[in-house]
């Protein structure tokens, strides 16, 4: 196992550094944000835990998924947009000292069926502030014009108050991770980039190239980590030859890869460079993949009932939160810190 990790390291931090000749070649600027294999595993759990569909065990902590790595975090505000089928929470971990929120990706019994709808998307909704930035209907929409936004936003108005300026995590999978770079940007706008980290998984393309470079600039310190053959994120397509009219993934990439065979393979994470569309990275391979969209360092990326958009809880639960005409809930509690106050 030590041999094996020795070997891991070796492998990613030669690709990190770069070779001459026929390897990969990376240059950093000296304001890029460095990646972080261990947070990144860390936060993998949590894009994992956001698709319990019981939200009891899921507001408690107490899911099949909430222990680990993430074990001790504290739900502050848990959102359920029934109507919609989409799901995500925020909370504050301690080891981590960070507000982490993360986005639940598609639940549609068919992933299939998801994926050829995703193919014929078109850009239509110019991005405000960025000329010529134009990002994808549906993922925009789905965070900013359902209650997602709204119950992020007091939630991360929640946990500041208790915690103070605690550095925002936002992260998720698949359309969670649309989702998350969305929301990632509205904060960002709001608390400023130095507070902001984005980490997605197996994330689609989100908008073309001019909101691609905005995008960059506000929220620097993103990594979108893609798996293998994963196809969701090689949607919607990106056409070489049309770049400024195209889909155009954001900056930085970090594929994850198997090099070898059997017990002689290693894994290996490529940092990718900063144009976002690295053709030795993702774009490297075919991307044909369901198998390797559905797990990312050994975590399940799915739900953990294979009914659409299945929602189970305790009735007493309801008095912690909202409930509104279409169905759609808030459960909310006065963090723990606000609590221990009080009974001294």
């Amino acid at each position: 196992m030590e041999r094996r990790w020795w070997m891991t390291f070796m492998i990613t931090t030669c690709l990190f550094l770069g070779s001459t000749g026929r390897g990969l070649k990376i240059k950093h600027k000296a304001d890029s944000p460095v990646y972080n294999h261990t947070l990144t595993t860390i936060l993998v759990e949590y894009a994992s835990a956001v698709y319990i569909s019981d939200s009891t065990d899921l507001f408690t902590w107490t899911c099949s998924r909430c222990d680990g790595l993430t074990k001790g975090f504290e739900v502050i505000e848990l959102i359920v947009d029934v109507q919609n089928c989409l799901q995500a929470f925020v909370g504050v971990a301690d080891d981590l000292d960070a507000i982490v929120i993360a986005f639940r990706g598609t639940q549609e019994t068919s992933i299939q069926n998801w994926i050829e709808d995703l193919f014929w998307k078109q850009l239509d909704f110019d991005y405000p502030g960025c000329t010529d930035g134009k990002v994808h209907h549906g993922f925009f929409n789905a965070y900013n014009n359902t209650i997602l936004r709204s119950g992020i936003l007091d939630g991360v108005t929640r946990a500041r108050e208790a915690y103070g300026n605690l550095k925002i995590i936002v992260t998720g999978h698949s359309m969670g991770g649309a989702m998350a770079a969305f929301c990632g940007l509205d904060l960002a706008l709001i608390y400023g980039s130095k507070n902001v980290q984005i980490t997605t998984f197996g994330q689609p393309r989100i908008g073309n190239a001019a909101f691609a470079s905005y995008y960059s600039q506000v929220v620097p310190n993103t990594f979108r980590v893609t798996h293998a053959h994963d196809l969701v994120p090689h949607l919607p397509p990106y056409y070489q030859h049309f770049p400024q009219k195209t889909y155009h993934h954001f900056p930085r990439e970090v594929w994850l890869y198997d090099i070898g065979l059997g017990f002689l393979g290693y894994p290996v994470e490529k940092i990718c460079d900063g144009s976002g569309e690295d053709p030795e990275c993702s774009r490297s391979v075919s991307g044909n993949s369901i198998s390797d969209h559905l797990t990312y360092f050994g975590a399940d990326m799915g739900c953990d009932t294979p009914s659409k958009c299945k929602i189970v809880m305790t009735p007493n639960l309801a008095s912690y939160g909202e409930v509104d005409d279409y169905g759609n809930f808030a459960l909310y509690r006065v963090p723990s810190k606000f609590i221990r106050k009080m009974k001294k």
